[in-house]
């Protein structure tokens, strides 16, 4: 709870607001129950008769209250006569209700905006965290069990926020208030209702304790639900193709089965915590019932008194079942909280040294990779294995080599999408870990085989990660990378919105749209995951143009699937199994090299 709690921390004014309302509604509730005996008093004692009360004992405090409240109630009627007390009380009785409602509302309306704030700030946190991550954090998780905490788990947050309030604040006040009025008019009933909530509590708390574990895993469970749909939209022309729909339908079928029945499980474990408190409550209404009729029968207790106590006895009841609920949902949000926190925590290896530097978009001598080497995490071999390379700035390297020599890893490496093991990258002859992040990627332009766009305006995915670009500069940076002409052509131009991924666009119209957002930044060194590898004809021709103007006075690191593209490069790297196996331009390469002239020569049959 105490987790929880430090989230309030930035609302203080807000929820100091919400708790004094909560506070002032559990008052006017504890005080309807006392307004309530001066209406069973006029109600049903006769007129002429003097409401004597019962001989009290000696230091007997219900007996002692009962004499005070009897000279209360035989002024009043004495005072304005039994029909006109008989309204005064209701009026009062009416004040005490809306006083108590009234707070009601106004502790929501200020709890409204601390809930929702909190929520949101969660959110705001978790997509933070996540756009920190490093890449290989990604690997180990499953993205919809990642959307999950972002979602369900949040929600699960909000309802532990009210849970608290009701926990912390209301709950136990109307409780405390109702017990003491209680035991101020009789203490051996009272001792009934303490037996009740700790048989109920002790109860409760252990439902609560095992629904704090089990909703963790039902969470799980749901994360793994979502990475199923999303796997299943994201790759629906493959399922269909391969007629694949019953398999994948199964595969989602058994996790969602699984994920059912947990939910099964927590549901019979908290609905069994409600009807448990009434049947408890119940029985000692009926332990009540019989002691405390011996009571009045005994003349030690009038009537109506003992009503009064049965009523307090019901705002002790409904507030403790009030109460179980809210410690369930706080139970069941710390399980939410701590799958969310495991996020909010996850160390990043990525980490900026408190010296870095800053470069101011410099670049000027040469990019160096030192005796390198770097693996994935769980990997059975080295992805790169002493990798020495040197690029001057201006010039060009290509790295070729079969599918997992490690081209994309050398490439993921400059930006640091992840970090070196062993050896360093140098960057004008300072290593990379030394610059701030921030500035080390301003220098960097991307050009990925897999066009990354987003559902947003053909404009706004040009000028993604460059807010103050003009129009004039987004249709310069288009027309150079050959897309200004079918931009023209959409419905809204370049306020056309390109769908999910961009999928309203054709693969080659995708493609130079990401060479124009290159542009657009105009950065002095490029990464160019081979952008034509994917295309027909047409289109490469197209976009293959808009590549050499992106090259032009530009250092580039480019991933070559087809070889015919960088036989101009300025150094040629062929990469075999984490290492450079031949190094070269690519006359030399043919000459001398044995790996590279058997590629060229599989590519020309």
């Amino acid at each position: 709870m105490l987790r929880l709690l430090q989230f309030f921390r930035p609302y203080r004014r807000l929820l100091s607001f919400a708790i004094v309302c909560n506070l002032l509604m559990s008052v006017f509730m504890v005080l309807s129950i006392p307004v309530l005996q001066p209406f069973l008093r006029i109600l049903f004692v006769e007129e002429a008769a003097a409401p004597a009360p019962a001989e009290p004992a000696t230091g007997a405090i219900g007996a002692e209250f009962q004499v005070w409240i009897n000279g209360i109630f035989l002024q009043l009627i004495a005072d304005y006569g039994r029909q006109q007390a008989l309204l005064i009380v209701c009026a009062v009785l009416v004040l005490v209700f809306l006083g108590k409602n009234l707070f009601r509302y106004l502790s929501l309306y200020f709890l409204a905006p601390v809930r929702n704030s909190i929520v949101r700030d969660f959110r705001q946190k978790l997509v933070g965290k996540m756009l920190d991550l490093p890449l290989a954090y990604y690997s180990d998780e499953r993205k919809g069990d990642l959307m999950s905490r972002f979602s369900s788990d949040v929600a699960e947050i909000e309802w532990s926020i009210m849970g608290v309030m009701e926990a912390v604040v209301r709950e136990p006040v109307v409780i405390l208030g109702s017990l003491g009025f209680m035991l101020w008019i009789s203490p051996p009933l009272t001792l009934f209702v303490f037996v009740l909530i700790a048989f109920t509590m002790l109860i409760i708390g252990g439902i609560g304790r095992a629904l704090r574990k089990q909703s963790g895993e039902a969470q799980e469970r749901l994360g793994t639900v979502i990475s199923i749909v999303e796997e299943t939209l994201g790759g629906l022309r493959i399922i269909k193709g391969f007629n694949a729909e019953k398999y994948q339908s199964g595969r989602f079928a058994r996790e969602n089965d699984a994920y059912a029945r947990k939910m099964t499980q927590i549901y019979r474990r908290r609905d069994i915590a409600s009807p448990l408190s009434e049947f408890l409550g119940i029985a000692v209404v009926a332990v009540l019932l019989w002691y405390g009729s011996s009571l009045v029968f005994s003349k030690t207790m009038s009537g109506d008194t003992f009503l009064v106590f049965l009523f307090a006895f019901y705002n002790v009841i409904d507030p403790a079942k009030a109460f179980s609920a809210a410690i369930y949902s706080i139970r069941k949000g710390q399980g939410a909280l701590e799958r969310v926190e495991a996020v909010l925590n996850a160390e990043s290896d990525i980490k900026e040294t408190a010296n870095a530097v800053a470069l101011n978009g410099k670049f000027e001598q040469a990019i160096e990779f030192r005796n390198v080497h770097f693996s994935y995490k769980n990997a059975s071999r080295p992805a790169l294995e002493a990798i020495n390379v040197r690029l001057e700035h201006g010039k060009m390297l290509a790295l070729v080599g079969a599918s997992g020599a490690g081209k994309s890893t050398m490439a993921d490496l400059l930006p640091r999408f992840y970090d070196v093991e062993k050896g360093a990258i140098l960057l004008d002859g300072r290593d990379i870990r030394d610059i701030k992040i921030r500035d080390l990627r301003d220098l960097m332009g991307i050009v990925s085989q897999e066009a990354i766009l987003f559902n947003d305006s053909v404009r706004n995915n040009i000028a993604f990660g460059n807010a103050n670009a003009g129009m004039a500069e987004i249709e310069a940076a288009a027309k150079a990378a050959n897309a200004h002409e079918f931009i023209m052509q959409l419905p809204e131009a370049y306020e056309t919105n390109i769908g999910d991924r961009g999928s309203k666009l054709s693969g080659g119209q995708r493609q130079r749209l990401t060479i124009a957002r290159a542009l657009l930044k105009n950065p002095p060194i490029l990464i160019l995951d081979e952008a034509t590898s994917a295309l027909d004809s047409e289109s490469e021709q197209l976009v293959q143009a808009a590549l050499d103007r992106l090259l032009v006075n530009r250092t580039a690191i480019v991933i070559a699937h087809r070889l015919s593209t960088v036989q101009h490069a300025d150094h040629i790297a062929v990469l075999d199994s984490g290492r450079i196996a031949e190094y070269g331009t690519h006359e030399t390469l043919m000459q001398t090299g044995k790996i590279y002239p058997k590629l060229v020569e599989l590519q020309a049959l």
